[in-house]
């Protein structure tokens, strides 16, 4: 396993198994699995509506919750509500989480930070992030923050490299976790090329590449799969290195083109929903 060490001298796996758009019933399976395999990063969300299974998985593993990296966000109907973190923490079957994110730019989300810095203060989250803030919205936080996050969850891959997003991050040592990591399942990002071409040199799926390049950007990753086969191939990308060459041939694959754009309609829908959390 590859560690990225964070602005508090803290660090976190480089490669982590995600939970977005898994069932319950997968999202435990996934994570039990992952674990067994020598996965130490989950990655889940209280808008997944996983929480309560990505910790059954994390029990079921056998692995000591000391060896596991939790990461998860509060979502925005939560940011005004003094008793989130515990309740999240509650779901999770957990006494901390490594990592908690405010997940949107939506509502009251300076409310929503508040609760993450004193969480940290607090030792109920060791590490603080953001997910989905760019643009204006880290511009104002930015000025705003009393405790610089450790990390960022946004869109990125080969075809969007958040260039312009990381002139802020590497002022502050902020980390960046990437998810659509392959591009959304997008077929003429993994099938480019010099993925073809590389995975042939060293042996490796065009997936596998990327994500290596991933890593080699400095970028956490978190694939979600429920599929076993598919989780083992993701986490054994260590084995090879890609050189500065094959990086700049990579790097010219950035075009500014990504998946996905939160308007502000969709982050006013955003605050008005509230997940369905699972039951016990």
């Amino acid at each position: 396993m590859k560690y990225l060490k964070m602005n508090n001298g803290r660090e976190c796996p480089a490669i982590g198994i995600g939970t977005f758009m898994i069932s319950p019933a997968d999202a435990e399976v996934s994570v039990r699995e992952a674990l067994k395999m020598g996965y130490e990063c989950v990655d889940t969300a209280a808008a997944y509506v996983n929480e309560r299974a990505v910790g059954r998985g994390i029990k079921a593993s056998g692995v000591d919750r000391e060896k596991v990296f939790v990461s998860t966000k509060l979502w925005p109907t939560e940011y005004e509500n003094e008793n989130a973190v515990n309740e999240t923490l509650e779901r999770l079957g957990v006494d901390y989480v490594d990592l908690l994110y405010i997940h949107q730019p939506a509502g009251n989300w300076l409310s929503g930070y508040r609760l993450l810095e004193k969480a940290y203060k607090e030792g109920k989250a060791k590490a603080i992030g953001i997910s989905n803030f760019e643009g204006k919205y880290i511009a104002e936080l930015e000025t705003k923050w009393e405790i610089a996050p450790q990390f960022i969850q946004v869109e990125a891959h080969p075809y969007f490299t958040q260039d312009e997003l990381r002139k802020t991050l590497d002022k502050y040592g902020i980390r960046l976790m990437a998810w659509y990591p392959l591009g959304h399942g997008d077929k003429s990002l993994v099938n480019e090329p010099v993925f073809t071409k590389l995975g042939e040199k060293y042996g490796k799926s065009s997936a596998q590449v990327i994500l290596r390049w991933h890593t080699q950007m400095g970028f956490a990753v978190i694939p979600g799969s429920k599929n076993v086969d598919h989780i083992r191939d993701n986490l054994n990308i260590f084995d090879f290195t890609l050189t500065d060459e094959e990086m700049a041939e990579i790097a010219k694959l950035n075009k500014g083109v990504r998946y996905y754009n939160g308007t502000d309609e969709q982050l006013a829908g955003y605050a008005a929903w509230k997940p369905p959390y699972e039951k016990e």
